[in-house]
């Protein structure tokens, strides 16, 4: 049988960038000295780059511009891997990192400032620092009297789904710095309300909407184009797979950095692919996980971990998106090669995201008791009472934000 697609929406996705450029009620929110916290993929519906369009907005009042990790052109890689602060060579703005000595803005950063504009694309998953650059902003602002601005974007996994644990704020970093869920099923723009609705975050904040965005839409269906917001998120199928393997930035297996498809390969020199299969599909099979497959390969990282070594493992193919269970999914897995591999099987060490003690992959997870789980061999049902725990009441607040409504007129856990 053909699957059926469904079809694209008849008017693309307008983001908060692109009605703050062709509004001219939305221009006059815009008041003083503005900052703006951008980066690679802060581009309007035409892929024309957001730092350029806002400085011929507003001229001499664009003052500075704020960059999140991995820098203001998505150059630098992952933990820890700090960008420097900068002249923009064209456009003469301070360009000041918040992934560098500090995650959070100084004063003397904002000194002057009247207004900050903050555009960022999230991927929808919690261990994504992107929101916690922005909600440190956002703090910072309010301490300073500053008015906020959040140009709203799509959750590219859509804004129904909500998926994993919920972190126990014992266990929060610059991985994870608020109560979310892995698949938090929120816009940025949303997460930005839920600070200052939920997490204690005073600030004068106001989103600007999105226009014919749908809760159910994943991001090929805006008609928007991807740009990718860090190296290794290149692709649309990158997002989907991310809530799966990025657990696995916490053990010595690779998630396909080093390759041209990270976290959709995975791997580790000592697995053997095709020998596992079987077993891994049955079990699939019994705890009803559908809507991919895993491809058996090798494959060799040109860096990061494994480097130039070759690796046994497998690719993430998603055949549907609406029945793929990415979290559940990734769990399994990372008990299934903890259990295949045995002593050559290791947790990743500190330090990770500035966390000197935790260890990594608590901090990914949110919890210590998903690596206890894996290491016991703990039951799937087990599992699914671990990501049922908070998860109530997470929907009772998120609900509080949301700016767009859903498809049925309730929400989907």
């Amino acid at each position: 049988m053909v699957k059926k697609l469904r079809p694209l929406a008849a008017m693309p996705t307008l983001t908060g960038l692109d009605r703050l450029l062709t509004e001219p009620a939305l221009q006059q929110k815009c008041t003083g000295n503005i900052a703006y916290l951008c980066h690679n993929a802060s581009v309007d519906q035409h892929c024309r780059e957001g730092l350029a369009l806002l400085k011929n907005l507003f001229g001499n009042r664009l003052k500075a511009v704020f960059s999140p990790q991995h820098g203001l052109f998505a150059e630098a890689q992952d933990n820890m891997i700090e960008s420097d602060h900068f002249i923009h060579p064209y456009f003469q703005l301070p360009v000041y990192s918040l992934y560098s000595e500090t995650r959070t803005p100084t004063p003397a950063m904002l000194e002057g400032i009247d207004q900050v504009i903050i555009d960022l694309q999230d991927v929808g998953c919690r261990a994504y620092t992107f929101v916690y650059t922005m909600t440190l902003l956002i703090e910072a602002c309010g301490k300073l009297g500053i008015e906020v601005l959040v140009l709203d974007r799509p959750n590219p996994l859509n804004g129904l789904n909500v998926e994993g644990n919920m972190l126990d704020l014992r266990f929060k970093s610059f991985i994870g710095l608020h109560p979310l869920p892995m698949r938090h099923g929120l816009t940025i723009g949303e997460l930005a309300r839920m600070a200052v609705q939920q997490w204690g975050i005073e600030a004068v904040l106001e989103v600007i909407p999105m226009q014919g965005w749908k809760r159910d839409m994943y991001f090929n269906e805006t008609q928007l184009p991807w740009v990718f917001p860090s190296p290794n998120m290149p692709h649309i199928k990158t997002a989907q797979v991310f809530p799966a393997t990025v657990v696995l930035e916490g053990t010595n297996l690779s998630e396909g950095r080093g390759t041209t498809r990270p976290f959709e390969l995975f791997g580790h020199p000592d697995l053997q692919p095709h020998a596992l299969l079987p077993h891994l599909e049955a079990l699939f099979q019994k705890y009803q996980l559908e809507g991919f497959s895993l491809r058996p390969l090798y494959f060799q990282p040109t860096f990061d971990k494994h480097q130039d070594a070759v690796c046994g493992g497998f690719q993430l193919h998603i055949h549907d998106r609406r029945t793929f269970k990415p979290w559940q999914t990734g769990q399994l897995l990372l008990r299934e090669w903890y259990q295949t591999l045995g002593p050559a099987f290791q947790w990743r060490q500190p330090p990770f995201e500035y966390e000197e003690i935790l260890l990594p992959i608590d901090l990914l997870n949110g919890t210590d008791q998903l690596r206890h789980w894996v290491e016991t061999n703990g039951s799937f049902e087990a599992l699914l009472a671990l990501e049922q725990e908070g998860l109530e009441g997470y929907l009772a607040a998120r609900e509080l934000a949301l700016l767009y409504t859903f498809p049925t007129g309730e929400p989907v856990g």
